[in-house]
């Protein structure tokens, strides 16, 4: 239902005259930029744009030095509720949210989450999202991939950060960990598009859209490899694809990943804390980008989850436990050494 923004009760413009001849929703569109040229011909035609004092159409040419008076009104997309779930808010101001998304939370609502979702949440937390599209959120992360995501809280900070977004000015930074123990960092540029005939999975695909990741190692174990990955586009399910085409899918990926892989003499309780892995090892660990409004730049980082330090711990106990175990059979057989 259309709802007037609480911070906004009007503009009032003057037409340039370098502007006669134009459209009157492509001069508007460039005058207010932080509104799409789609939302403004919507008010130019429900009557929220006054052109000293009558009203025109879209379409009509400006002549140069008309007054102009828009006010603002917003359609609230009722089809999403607001939810009372918890948020782990990383920073908060009047432009915008960084939020820390747990696994499992999926991010805004679709075919078989029509509820639950992190875009309910919003609405909770803050009820002026609702005028936003998606409740401002501006980009996404898996179900079960964790970590940080920011949300636009006005239409201006929206229309920057989408467009930043696009022009891939928004900096993501990822920890990973992937089966296979690889032997140095490096680049994946391969193009992703929808699988042939997985309608819910990606591939590498020739006529995909172009994608590429960056990444180093942090640590190596017996069988697995903890990285850092840094997007430089934003595809769906990206690092997962492109580990996973490279050979070194993503532990407890149970769409990209293969089968199970646990080094020889592993200890039970290792093998019981990479049998109870049961997401992708994925965590969205740093966001960095010029804030839309303030155009400082700025930082915001999330620890790893717990199941993921667990993780790690568990992969460098067993390490350790095998050199181990490898010193004490040369110290007993040193011809063998």
């Amino acid at each position: 239902m259309p709802a007037a923004d609480p911070e906004i009760t009007s503009h009032h413009l003057s037409i340039p005259y370098e502007s006669a001849g134009q459209r009157l929703d492509q001069v508007l569109s460039q005058l207010l930029p932080e509104y799409s040229r789609t939302r403004i011909k919507a008010w130019i035609e429900g009557g929220q744009v006054q052109i000293s004092g009558r009203q025109m159409r879209p379409k009509d040419a400006v002549l140069g030095g008309e007054q102009v008076e828009v006010t603002p009104v917003f359609e609230v997309d009722t089809r999403v509720q607001a939810q009372d779930i918890a948020l782990d808010i990383v920073h908060e101001d009047r432009h915008l949210l960084v939020v820390n998304k747990p696994a499992g939370l999926v991010v805004h609502p679709g075919a078989g989450n029509a509820a639950g979702t992190l875009q309910n949440a919003l609405l909770h937390h803050d009820p002026k999202l609702g005028v936003l599209p998606r409740a401002g959120i501006v980009h996404r992360i898996d179900k079960e991939t964790s970590g940080l995501l920011v949300i636009a809280r006005t239409l201006e900070a929206h229309t920057a950060l989408t467009e930043m977004i696009e022009a891939h000015a928004v900096q993501r930074h990822y920890e990973a960990v992937c089966v296979g123990v690889m032997t140095a960092g490096g680049t994946v540029d391969k193009p992703i598009g929808r699988h042939t005939t997985d309608r819910v999975k990606m591939m590498i695909r020739s006529d995909g859209r172009d994608a590429v990741s960056h990444y180093r190692v942090v640590s190596r174990f017996r069988a697995h490899t903890h990285v850092r990955v840094q997007l430089e586009t934003g595809r769906t399910h990206q690092i997962r694809v492109h580990l996973s085409h490279i050979g070194y899918p993503l532990v407890g990926d149970s769409v990209y990943g293969k089968r199970l892989v646990i080094p020889k003499g592993a200890s039970a309780a290792f093998d019981e804390t990479l049998r109870n892995f049961s997401r992708q090892a994925l965590h969205a660990a740093r966001l960095e980008f010029t804030h839309p409004v303030t155009h400082k730049q700025v930082s915001y980082e999330s620890p790893l989850p717990a199941d993921m330090k667990q993780l790690i711990k568990a992969l460098a106990t067993d390490l350790k436990a095998s050199e181990k175990a490898a010193a004490k059979a040369r110290a007993a057989d040193p011809r063998g050494a």
